[in-house]
């Protein structure tokens, strides 16, 4: 079985903030940014990764979600327990600081750990958690 990654989903809570995050800050290249009925999604993507995708939702426009339910996804974005992405590249520290530059809410400095992972974390815009690990 041949599988790859095509797309995974990230809320969002503000397009432009979210697009400067992504596209400005960590160099995504926007492959699709499209609005309807007030709601704004914004496919982006590793430059050099053309067939991932990482689509930026409005986490409300599920028509199948009650109040309670909306009223929750909100909550847990504002915490940061909503969402997470993992992302991987070869120099942790480079990637880190251009994210603490502009202010973003660092969750971990960039650390090595017991069992061999380097990492650091951070929140993006809408609060989900973005952890940038170093491969070997």
């Amino acid at each position: 079985m041949d599988l790859t990654i095509h797309e995974t989903f990230l809320p969002h809570d503000d397009p432009a903030d979210s697009l400067a995050f992504y596209r400005d800050i960590l160099g995504f290249g926007v492959r699709k940014d499209v609005e309807h009925n007030g709601l704004h999604w914004i496919t982006i993507g590793p430059v050099n990764q053309p067939g991932t995708s990482i689509v930026l939702h409005p986490p409300a426009a599920r028509p199948d979600l009650t109040d309670d339910e909306r009223h929750t996804i909100a909550e847990m974005m504002s915490k940061g327990t909503y969402a997470v992405l993992n992302l991987g590249t070869t120099d942790r520290d480079e990637p880190f600081d251009r994210v603490q530059a502009p202010g973003a809410e660092v969750v971990q400095e960039p650390i090595a750990h017991p069992y061999g992972r380097r990492d650091c974390a951070f929140r993006d815009p809408a609060g989900n958690l973005i952890r940038i690990n170093e491969l070997h």
